[in-house]
């Protein structure tokens, strides 16, 4: 990844953090990673540990930010967010996976964008 790709995701991520925190989200963590792979944001909301991706996309050539995350990056979240929680001691919670995207046209928030199958 360029410098000026992950100057953009954070510039991304930072937003995001400030309209969740607007929203009412409570952040835990940022960047969190393990051998599964990366959650975003892992805040707190509504009684809920939430895993929050965020997606930014400058031009609507390649579609819609939200329509981005594919299968793999699912199952990648799942997991990962299984082991933060296991290691947390957090498996009496409600989770759930929210997405951030950014675009031209502005932020939208979709709260259970998917759920564990």
């Amino acid at each position: 990844m360029t410098d000026a790709k992950r100057k953009e995701g954070m510039e991304g991520e930072e937003r995001a953090v400030k309209i969740l925190k607007a929203e009412g989200y409570r952040i835990l963590e940022r960047n969190y990673r393990n051998p599964f792979g990366e959650i975003d944001i892992i805040a707190e909301e509504g009684g809920y540990i939430v895993f929050v991706e965020v997606k930014k996309r400058n031009s609507p050539r390649f579609g819609e930010p939200l329509h981005s995350i594919d299968e793999i990056k699912k199952r990648h979240m799942i997991r990962s967010a299984q082991f933060y929680l296991k290691e947390n001691k957090g498996f009496n919670k409600r989770a759930r996976f929210d997405v951030v995207g950014i675009s031209s046209g502005g932020v939208k928030i979709v709260k259970n964008a998917f759920a564990v199958e």
